[in-house]
């Protein structure tokens, strides 16, 4: 079988106006929810979309590590490539799937850097070993081999010892995206999907539907 001739029809779901919340960080905490129910695989997880100064875009998938009624956030190395690009182009934009439930969140917006003690807060639930391995790894750069790394971690573990607290890195901190629109894709048959889109204005969100 090609690529080509690959294909299912979407039909678990439908979308409507009349049953989304009036604000799209309600509607994704719902649909967030439902997905985590579901079983997905990582529902956190989603591909950021980042460009540079002249417009080349790149993009990776990153774990969704906050959510509140101001946006998403997350939190990574703030020397790598995503935070050196968002540096000079302080926008952003995030798609989640889950195949499961036959849908997609796309959120677009402005990002900025979180507090000190945003990151702090994050930074203490953090297994060791990855508090361990943000000290140990030069995100984005070019390293000579795997035994580098892994000699930078056993470094990371002699300094710090067995027991004591680490610190956060000064390099390393949180994001938040703001979103100024969200939309909301359900797959439906003969690729009629549901597209829902919330915009932001100065008077609020307005909703409107897209054609698939």
């Amino acid at each position: 079988m090609s690529i080509a001739d690959l294909r299912r029809e979407y039909e678990r779901h439908g979308l409507l106006e009349h049953e989304v919340h009036g604000e799209p960080m309600g509607q994704f905490a719902r649909w967030f929810e439902a997905a985590r129910e579901a079983g997905v695989l990582e529902p956190n997880a989603m591909v950021l979309a980042t460009s540079d100064r002249s417009g080349r875009p790149s993009a990776r998938v990153v774990l969704l590590k906050g959510l509140d009624e101001r946006g998403f956030g997350l939190f990574t190395n703030q020397e790598s490539r995503k935070a050196r690009e968002l540096e000079v182009n302080p926008h952003g934009a995030l798609v989640f799937f889950w195949p499961e439930l036959e849908r997609q969140v796309r959120a677009e917006g402005t990002v900025e850097a979180m507090t000190a003690a945003e990151a702090d807060g994050y930074w203490a639930k953090r297994p060791r070993e990855s508090q361990l391995g943000a000290w140990a790894s030069p995100q984005s750069q070019r390293v000579g081999s795997r035994g580098e790394l892994e000699a930078n971690l056993a470094a990371a573990r002699a300094r710090f010892g067995d027991g004591a607290p680490v610190p956060r890195p000064p390099h390393w901190g949180g994001y938040l995206l703001r979103p100024d629109a969200v939309e909301f894709w359900q797959g439906r048959p003969a690729r009629l999907h549901d597209r829902l889109i919330y915009r932001r204005s100065d008077s609020g969100w307005s909703l409107a539907r897209l054609a698939p």
